[in-house]
């Protein structure tokens, strides 16, 4: 069994674990993506976690905005029925998890994921052309030629419950991405939970779920009171060739 799909703590019975990110607070400073890496010793060219660079509107009214991505953990994972295997599997605190040991790497699973949060790698890559020390030291070799994604950092959950921990509280049981985040745009927390940061923060603000339409219901949660970039009327001088030029 892999260490992603192995740990399945009865201390996260009746839990719903799920994430909200304020586009209006992320700067796309990409420490999340960084922390992740660091944390789950991805191979070059795999993130699990992305901030993708979005511009809306038309001008003079647009907004640009980065958005967190990566695997959803949705309460309807499309991924999980087309598994032929069962390796990948949804927990009962909704976490979606892999299990490489049984993933044969057809990629149905990618396939279904609306959301492109899955990655096959078959070819091992190194960060400086040869394995250092480090790579080697970290390697995951049963991660080559089977799917892989975010696992909300499962195991710093897990065994952060077994010492008492609260997820989504303390930084040492809540994923690398929320503990590192510098503008705090990322919170991680029991969506069962009423009292939870992020269900505090889904209750008092608005929020929008990515590809509502598909049914899937994403745990990620995107807050969005306010334009991200506030925006004005234009005036006659901003279509003045003259004044653009001095």
């Amino acid at each position: 069994m892999s260490e992603h799909a192995v740990k399945n703590s009865a201390l996260s019975s009746g839990k719903r674990w799920g994430m909200t990110v304020d586009i209006n607070r992320c700067v796309g400073c990409q420490t999340c993506t960084i922390a992740c890496k660091h944390a789950n010793d991805t191979v070059p060219g795999v993130q699990w976690r992305k901030v993708l660079d979005v511009e809306t509107g038309k001008f003079p009214n647009v907004q640009r905005m980065f958005m967190v991505v990566g695997c959803q953990h949705c309460a309807e994972p499309p991924c999980v029925p087309v598994c032929p295997t069962g390796a990948t599997k949804q927990r009962d605190d909704g976490l979606v998890t892999m299990d490489y040991d049984r993933c044969i790497g057809c990629a149905s699973c990618a396939v279904a994921c609306p959301y492109q949060a899955r990655t096959i790698v078959h070819k091992e890559e190194f960060y400086y052309g040869e394995e250092t020390v480090q790579e080697k030291a970290v390697a995951h070799k049963d991660r080559f030629g089977v799917a892989q994604k975010c696992t909300f950092c499962i195991s710093r959950i897990d065994d952060g419950l077994a010492a008492g921990l609260d997820p989504g509280v303390d930084p040492e049981a809540t994923p690398a991405c929320a503990a590192s985040c510098i503008t705090q745009a990322i919170q991680f927390g029991d969506f069962n939970n009423p009292d939870s940061i992020v269900s505090r923060l889904v209750t008092e603000r608005d929020y929008f779920q990515m590809h509502p339409e598909l049914g899937t219901d994403p745990q990620i949660k995107y807050l969005c009171n306010s334009p991200a970039v506030p925006s004005r009327d234009p005036v006659d001088a901003d279509n003045n060739d003259d004044t653009m030029s001095n």
